[in-house]
């Protein structure tokens, strides 16, 4: 049975297009998408479309991109919509004059199992912190962050050398079902509406360069979980020297007794590249340094000599 719940979707990202594309796929009722402005972007400074407005684009929806959640022409345009829901994915926080609108009420799609980590990187503090599991939530939205009651849950398995990417890519397809799954026991008045407690609640703030900086006086073990945790993006880095820096991507740990100052490079068959820690080592497998491209460790010393280096 095909739904008859007229919806607005809201989403900006890569992670809010999957579930848009799954709500046309499975023939739901899409009014309208909300989205971010387009913006200037790159080198060249040209204008970008939101990845969720290039797929609305593309399928022919009707597409609302205000600056302003409270302006009086938005809040206009999304009235004369008569949506019964918001389904709302990787956005911003609405104001009580938008939550308020549809009769079926707002739900979002969250990348934490609630109350955990509330807030605007769940998935690079869940590996951060070496969490062993995580998943998504739908959730009725309310004027406070992450707070509402929670619909629906589904958890997943991180494993040791997990990064933010791949469990954002995973939970992104895993989301994107559950977000079906929410509005159809909504229109069947069906959803559980569970409240959240507050009590038990953490949080994953947003996350800014200094917070990605490696300091190699932590345990090898919680730079790798960082160093993971934000890969691709926003990247752990160390500094080489003054003028230089080197974002790290991928790595493992080792537990090991030595002698050597922390933060020493270490380069073995000119191959394998491995920074000391108090308690062992970090390997780095993947890297940048500033001003070049991405590349595996084997390649970036064949043409650069790392010998004799503490990294700060």
């Amino acid at each position: 049975m095909i739904s008859q719940l007229r919806i607005v979707f809201m989403g900006t990202p890569d992670f809010a297009t999957e579930s848009l594309k799954s709500l046309v796929e499975n023939n739901f009722n899409v009014v309208g998408v909300v989205t971010a402005p387009d913006r200037p972007a790159g080198r060249g400074q040209k204008i970008k479309h939101s990845s969720v407005k290039t797929y609305a684009l593309e399928q022919s929806l009707k597409i609302l991109q205000p600056v302003k959640l409270k302006g009086n022409s938005f809040i206009t345009d999304l009235d004369s919509l008569k949506a019964d829901l918001f389904v709302v994915v990787a956005f911003r926080m609405l104001p009580e004059i938008v939550l308020a609108m549809p009769s079926k009420g707002t739900f979002n799609l969250h990348a934490s199992l609630l109350p955990n980590y509330r807030g605007a990187a769940p998935i690079n503090w869940a590996v951060i912190n070496g969490e062993k599991e995580t998943g998504v939530s739908t959730f009725f939205m309310e004027k406070n962050i992450d707070t509402g009651n929670i619909i629906f849950q589904e958890k997943i398995n991180i494993a040791e050398d997990d990064t933010a990417g791949i469990i954002h890519d995973k939970l992104m397809y895993i989301g994107s079902e559950l977000v079906c799954k929410t509005i159809n026991a909504i229109e069947n008045n069906q959803a559980p509406n569970v409240p959240q407690i507050d009590e038990t609640a953490s949080h994953a703030p947003k996350i800014f360069k200094a917070d990605c900086k490696i300091l190699w006086s932590e345990s090898a073990i919680d730079i790798h979980n960082k160093i993971r945790g934000l890969s691709p993006y926003p990247t752990a880095w160390t500094s080489v020297d003054k003028n230089k820096t080197l974002k790290l991507f991928k790595s493992t740990h080792e537990n090991a007794n030595h002698n050597l100052e922390i933060g020493k490079v270490v380069i073995s068959n000119n191959k394998e590249l491995k920074v000391a820690t108090h308690d062992g080592f970090v390997h780095i497998h993947e890297l940048q340094l500033s001003g070049k491209k991405r590349m595996k460790t084997a390649d970036f010393l064949c043409g650069y000599s790392f010998e004799d280096i503490i990294l700060q």
